[in-house]
């Protein structure tokens, strides 16, 4: 049936695939089981367990680091000035964000969900901190240097505030339970919007200097697509390193620019697009910091500033739902179990906790940009995102190391994120198979999310916009943050359609795509969890199955 459940006969034919039942008399024990990393994705190169040669390695963990790059920058070029800080104090939250960043990739992928997942810096936490950054309480103070350290030290408060529903609700397991009402009719138009939800840091961030953006993006799909069957030495570097060879390419051509002086009667805002020595970044970045906790003083606590931030931490709740689904594919594991989605999102938890204690001016998520990056490469090992938060560490403390790659002109990082976020969000259109798309209450539930998806925060902009305020304005600031912040997310509002209509309307568990997840939902009922998702060093005792 055209796009229903994958054909048993046809899955059946892949040795070790997921259609296929395991656990009868004569079959291996776990502890022996190696599947192909080839039994979703015929293309994938590396899956979860494979760990390429340690050159490779090491180069393929790099670009990840330069990948994540992107938001760690960007987040405080934009969150930093308007809280009254320097340059200097954006070097310094930018190098907070990449240390912690690499503690909670390092903690995510060995004690979480133990996917090749990178964890950065979350673009949904940019609202409420706004919101943070122009109460009254903060604007009245004159200096701007007293302003940055109230106003990031609010901010910390709230980030430590925020962080108590990810790690109550991962370590009680009762996110698992509430997993359980999730079918591929919902993580679908879910992912789908997690990637495609970001189209406003794609090309609106490209056509700030299309002359730099535009060939950044060229090379990068010459390079991972056209060209991708080209080898050096028996190796498709061109395949397997597009992000690093589209910066060594676009950014010299960029630099030849700006000393050529083809930006010198630019307008001020042309100047700082695309010059590539306008970002300061170097210069104020010292030679050796380790960033430590309460660096920026004693975190304050607000009521109302904390609601705001825990509705951006609702939305990366359902955000990294859908990206551990997204990565699980795009690696080669299995769909994650309940428990393991749970036991990642409290670890996704204590990250969040850390960012609030050592003041990186955001939470944290899984990095959809990274999870693109694992799709175009093909390349879904663990051991390289942990040698990516090797690097995030490393050049976090050497502050001009990591300032040079940092400096990298937004609009190439753009034109990255045009390429990444687009991947991930096609990878949950290709869920859709695992549904009867056949059937017109998926057709309708599927559209109907995705549409609601892009209209309700639309409504949501155009209102802030016009009248300078969102929908929500009582006299009660913290409701009218949590209504404002969560509608304002695509993804929350895809899950929370999605789930209703799905919940709610009639259909068999073959329709919905359950038959695809059934045997993976608890904890010993295929040894392919096993496999993929246990814990190190006997540690499931600690963490038991919920």
């Amino acid at each position: 049936m055209a796009g229903g459940p994958l054909p048993q006969a046809a899955a059946a034919a892949m040795p070790g695939s997921l259609q296929t039942p395991l656990g009868q008399p004569g079959q291996p024990k776990p502890e022996d089981l190696n599947h192909p990393c080839q039994e979703q994705l015929p293309e994938l190169k590396y899956c979860i367990n494979d760990n390429p040669p340690w050159p490779e390695a090491i180069a393929l963990g790099f670009q990840h680091y330069l990948t994540v790059l992107g938001s760690s920058v960007m987040i405080p070029t934009l969150l930093v000035p308007m809280m009254g800080g320097d340059d200097a104090d954006k070097s310094r939250v930018i190098q907070t964000i990449l240390f912690v960043s690499g503690i909670s990739t390092l903690f995510q992928t060995t004690f979480g969900t133990r996917l090749p997942t990178v964890v950065g810096g979350s673009f949904a936490f940019i609202i409420p901190t706004i919101n943070i950054i122009n109460s009254e309480s903060l604007l009245i103070i004159a200096d701007d240097h007293d302003r940055f350290n109230a106003t990031m030290r609010a901010v910390q408060g709230a980030i430590i505030a925020s962080s108590i529903l990810h790690i109550v609700l991962g370590f009680s397991g009762l996110w698992g339970i509430l997993t359980r009402f999730i079918s591929p009719v919902v993580i679908a138009p879910t992912i789908i919007m997690v990637g495609f939800g970001h189209f406003e840091y794609g090309f609106p961030g490209v056509g700030k200097c299309i002359e730099i953006g535009l060939p950044q993006m060229f090379v990068i799909i010459l390079f991972s697509q056209y060209v991708k069957h080209m080898k050096v030495r028996e190796r498709p570097i061109f395949e397997l390193f597009p992000v690093i060879l589209g910066i060594a390419v676009v950014w010299p051509y960029a630099h030849l620019m700006t000393m050529s002086g083809a930006y010198q009667h630019a307008t001020l805002k042309g100047k700082m697009h695309c010059r590539t020595d306008w970002s300061n970044i170097i210069g104020t970045s010292p030679w050796i910091r380790v960033p430590w906790p309460l660096q920026w003083g004693a975190p304050t606590f607000d009521a109302g500033h904390a609601f705001g931030i825990i509705a951006g931490a609702l939305a990366t709740l359902i955000e990294s739902t859908g990206e551990y689904y997204a990565v699980s594919r795009l690696s080669g594991a299995t769909p994650p179990p309940p428990y393991v989605i749970s036991r990642g999102i409290g670890w996704e938890g204590l990250g969040i906790l850390l960012d609030g204690m050592f003041g990186t001016a955001a939470g944290s998520t899984v990095s959809v940009e990274n999870i693109g990056l694992i799709g175009i490469t093909r390349v879904g090992s663990r051991r390289v995102v942990q040698i990516a938060a090797g690097f995030m560490l490393f050049c976090s403390i050497l502050g001009k190391f990591g300032g040079i790659f940092a400096s990298v002109p937004q609009p190439m990082v753009a034109a990255i994120f045009c390429i990444l976020f687009a991947y991930f969000g096609s990878t949950g259109i290709s869920c859709l198979q695992f549904l009867n798309m056949n059937s017109q209450r998926n057709i309708f539930v599927v559209g109907f999310s995705l549409f609601m998806a892009l209209s309700v925060p639309q409504y949501f902009r155009e209102y802030t916009i016009s009248a300078g305020h969102g929908p929500a304005h009582t006299k009660a600031h913290w409701f009218d943050d949590i209504i404002n912040v969560t509608f304002s997310s695509s993804a929350t509002v895809a899950m929370i359609v999605a789930v209703t209509l799905d919940n709610s309307l009639k259909a068999s568990r073959k329709d919905r795509g359950l038959l695809w997840w059934d045997k993976f939902r608890n904890f010993g009922s295929d040894p392919r969890n096993l496999e993929f998702y246990r814990l190190p060093l006997g540690l499931n005792k600690f963490f038991p199955p919920t």
